[in-house]
């Protein structure tokens, strides 16, 4: 076990060392707005990534560093626990320190394990329930369902992608056996602790009109910055961990599928194809299957010892040590800030997240710049973001640059307020202040949008990201408007925009 806290202590502290390189995703900006906003649930997601980024920032305000910190730990715990799941397969201590090393030089780990994201805490949640599970599958105490009930309650407040692994799960074990393990009394009460977790997320979209349904169907559609298209979703997948050690996972794949002595774990194959037919159909991103590569890691690395004890083993010991090195050098540049900002470019085509954390504090200059064009003794403007990144930017850097909060209708900003001042938490619908007239910044509309929404328009700027990184917001275009077309409460129902 030594050996395998040494490699996830390596890996948590270098997540840490580079975690204040370049700034803020845009999604942390929204998760530290919607920490500000803490309810049972969100349109998007449930509030366990908002609460720990409202935690983070309370303890050090400001810190991207700190408020990176869960992410680094959740992501060093993963690593830990592929070893673990090696172990459980019955794999000796070496193939248990493989099985670590690989997870520690995964690309997937690398980039979600770099930022506050609710993947990273996905990710270390199907791990866990995996080898959970596969304690159960090897005759464990059929109590430890209590356990896996608590895991995936507790994921699915993060969000409810965990609940494919769960049907798949079922459906494997149902399939090949051994299917005594559902039989258990226990399973039941696991899966009410995991329902009874859950509850409030439930009540609150069910309050809402299930709009988390809405957000999966514009990403099915291509409407996330990581979606992809049906085509790539299976060759990203010989991406996801590195493409020299992707023969490790397939080969573990095909062991569970095919080796009497893994026999008892064949569910976690089944379930695998089954999940990428699943993904496959409805338009999934590439990473939904990521939670699985634990487990086969985990059996690839059983394989991988056999492998290097026939034949030449010091010249596949060699290329192993290489193909590792190399999975280490190729993840890092992609995943963490080891290049200056204006050389990302090759970057981007294979992580377009980089572009997102550069550029905030920038773009928010030029809003300021934007509102500054207004008349002396002009009142504030009231401004609406089109997008929930753009937003949170302009709550976290505007203050200190005499900007108001910032509205948007994306997902969740549409519900904590809208001008001129709904407090936050009123549900929409609730009595405000007068609608009002003043003057509106708007950021990030198109003109034929602009010419819908609000009066008066006219362009107040254009957004350069610096070091000529092309990201989303480069070119974002801003208008100073007279005013909104409508009343404030007849106008906002429009602006609602989930996805």
């Amino acid at each position: 076990m030594g050996p395998l806290l040494a490699i996830s202590a390596v890996v948590v502290v270098t997540l840490i060392a580079f975690a204040g390189g370049y700034g803020y995703h845009r999604d942390e900006l929204y998760f530290l707005a919607a920490g500000e906003n803490l309810a049972f649930g969100y349109p998007d997601q449930g509030p366990l990534t908002p609460a720990i980024a409202a935690l983070m920032n309370a303890i050090a305000p400001g810190s991207l560093t700190v408020l990176r910190i869960p992410a680094a730990l959740a992501t060093g715990a993963t690593v830990f626990l592929t070893g673990m799941m090696a172990r459980e397969l019955g794999g000796t201590g070496a193939a248990q320190i493989l099985g670590a090393a690989i997870a520690a030089v995964a690309s997937v780990l690398l980039v979600t394990g770099h930022l506050l994201s609710t993947t990273t805490f996905d990710l270390l949640a199907w791990t866990l329930v995996c080898l959970l599970f596969a304690r159960l599958l090897g005759g464990a105490d059929p109590r430890w369902w209590l356990v896996v009930g608590l895991v995936f309650g507790l994921a699915l407040l993060n969000k409810p992608l965990i609940a494919f692994l769960a049907a798949g799960l079922l459906a494997g074990t149902l399939a090949v056996g051994p299917r005594q393990v559902l039989r258990s009394g226990w399973l039941w009460l696991g899966a009410l602790i995991a329902v009874g977790l859950w509850a409030p997320w439930l009540v609150w979209q069910a309050g809402q009109g299930w709009p988390q349904l809405e957000v999966a169907g514009s990403i099915a559609g291509g409407g996330s910055t990581s979606s992809e298209s049906r085509w790539a979703f299976l060759p990203f997948q010989l991406l996801l961990v590195s493409p020299v050690l992707a023969p490790v996972w397939i080969a573990g794949l095909l062991a569970l599928l095919r080796r009497p002595s893994l026999r008892p774990f064949r569910p976690f194959a089944v379930c695998w194809l089954l999940l990428a037919v699943a993904f496959l159909l409805t338009a999934g991103k590439p990473y939904y299957l990521a939670g699985m590569f634990a487990v086969l890691i985990a059996a690839g690395a059983i394989e991988l010892e056999r492998w290097l004890h026939r034949g030449r083993a010091g010249v596949r010991r060699g290329a192993l040590g290489l193909a590792i090195a190399l999975s280490a050098v190729v993840s890092a540049v992609i995943a963490l800030p080891v290049l200056p900002a204006g050389s990302t470019g090759p970057v981007l085509a294979a992580n377009e997240d980089v572009g997102e954390t550069i550029g905030w504090p920038e773009f928010v200059d030029t809003v300021a710049g934007a509102a500054q064009r207004l008349p002396p003794g002009a009142p504030d403007p009231v401004i609406v973001a089109f997008n929930y990144g753009q937003a949170g930017a302009i709550d976290r850097y505007g203050p200190a640059r005499g900007l108001s909060r910032a509205y948007s209708g994306h997902n969740g900003y549409w519900y904590w307020a809208r001008p001129p001042g709904r407090p936050p938490g009123r549900p929409p619908g609730s009595p405000t202040a007068p609608s009002g007239s003043g003057p509106v910044l708007a950021v990030g509309f198109a003109p034929e949008q602009l010419d819908r929404r609000f009066s008066g328009c006219r362009p107040a700027g254009r957004v350069d990201t610096p070091e000529g990184v092309d990201n989303e917001e480069d070119g974002t275009l801003l208008a100073l408007c007279a005013g909104p077309a409508q009343p404030w409460d007849q106008l906002w129902p429009r602006l609602k925009r989930l996805g």
